[in-house]
């Protein structure tokens, strides 16, 4: 399968847009043109990933965690991340990074922590602001049904779990053909009153190409007249961090036992247990200190993430019980998630899970 269709169909999951500004999300080692007939899915891209993809015939190694976060101003093998890379070129591996742009997503990393723990009524714990627009276009009312129905199958006019969304108002429209025009309604140098419909409907950013194309396609005029608004509304499917309810209350103990099973992880450090019971429970894969506050302004019981350092733990400030997993243990069933959406969007392509654990940290 060409790599270049592989990574459409990730990116349809994870838009690269998404990511954080220090990320580096993408192909990062490669010919997005190449063939392959198999990939190898992984946390981390590491040599001894590289072997195995070697050892798999895997010609594309798709990995959560950037091998290349920095530019690198050499290769010449000196450290972990210049010998893999010069074993992925030398063995015409690519490397694809899907990272935080898998993580905002409401589909994501933390969707799958949040299977794994068993907790419903799932919704973005820190949702994104700055991210959708408004499209705003005018349309002869005999095709402005047409044009709309092209921009819903582009992607606009989806507003959480509803779709098709639009607004329209009936106006006049004025204008003037000019000489060298071909009108579609009215006559070249006479002014022209044509019935229209003012048509509104928000798309994400990254979209606005394709709802451009879309809505030029199939717009009856040579010259479209429309607008494109920034939006500050939050984006309830886009953000940080998750957080859900458990099916009924637990013991707060039990829970916390039931975790280290549940995520596959060797110790939960947690703070001091101030609820009897659990219920509502905040989630961020890997890294997510920058996440508390909101996890109790949400009113969780518990805020599970990873690389918690030993200060930070004195800000739960008895408010909630903080438990870190570690950051590998909190990521690990991302390969898992990759896995199933590509059993469902392209069953028949070659994916296998790593048999290699990357886990840079051992316990005793």
């Amino acid at each position: 399968m060409n790599i270049k269709s592989i990574i459409t169909t990730l990116e349809q999951l994870a838009p690269p847009s998404l990511q954080e500004s220090y990320d580096n999300s993408g192909l990062i080692v490669g010919d997005r043109n190449a063939e392959v007939t198999a990939a190898l899915l992984c946390l981390d891209s590491t040599e001894e990933v590289i072997d195995e993809a070697i050892q798999r015939n895997c010609g594309l190694v798709i990995a959560h965690h950037p091998i290349v976060f920095s530019g690198l101003k050499s290769l010449t093998g000196k450290n972990y991340i210049e010998r893999t890379i010069l074993k992925a070129i030398k063995n015409d591996i690519a490397i694809y990074a899907i990272h935080t742009n898998l993580d905002n997503v409401k589909n994501g990393v933390n969707k799958k922590i949040a299977e794994k723990i068993g907790l419903e009524n799932l919704q973005i714990l820190s949702p994104k602001s700055g991210l959708l627009q408004k499209l705003v276009f005018f349309c002869p009312i005999s095709d402005s049904e047409k044009v709309k129905q092209a921009l819903f199958a582009a992607g606009g006019g989806t507003i959480g779990e509803y779709d098709c969304c639009s607004f329209s108002v009936e106006g006049s429209g004025t204008f003037r053909a000019g000489a060298n025009t071909n009108p579609y309604v009215g006559s070249k140098r006479e002014l022209h009153s044509e019935k229209e419909h003012r048509v509104e409907l928000i798309f994400p950013d990254y979209l606005k190409g394709n709802l451009l194309s879309a809505l030029k396609s199939t717009h009856p005029y040579e010259e479209v007249a429309f607008d494109i608004y920034n939006l500050q509304n939050k984006w309830n499917d886009v953000g940080s961090g998750m957080i859900g309810e458990l099916p009924e209350p637990m013991p707060t103990l039990d829970f916390l036992d039931d975790l280290k099973n549940n995520i596959g992880t060797a110790c939960v450090r947690h703070t001091k247990v101030i609820k009897e019971k659990v219920k509502k429970v905040a989630i961020c894969g890997g890294s997510g200190s920058f996440l508390l506050n909101a996890a109790i302004a949400k009113k969780a019981d518990v805020f599970i993430t990873g690389d918690y350092k030993y200060h930070q733990f004195f800000d739960a400030d008895g408010k909630i019980v903080i438990a870190d997993v570690g950051h590998f243990e909190s990521e690990q069933h991302t390969p898992e998630l990759i896995l199933e959406y590509f059993q469902e969007k392209i069953p028949n392509f070659a994916a296998y899970l790593s048999k290699v654990n990357t886990n840079p940290i051992n316990y005793r």
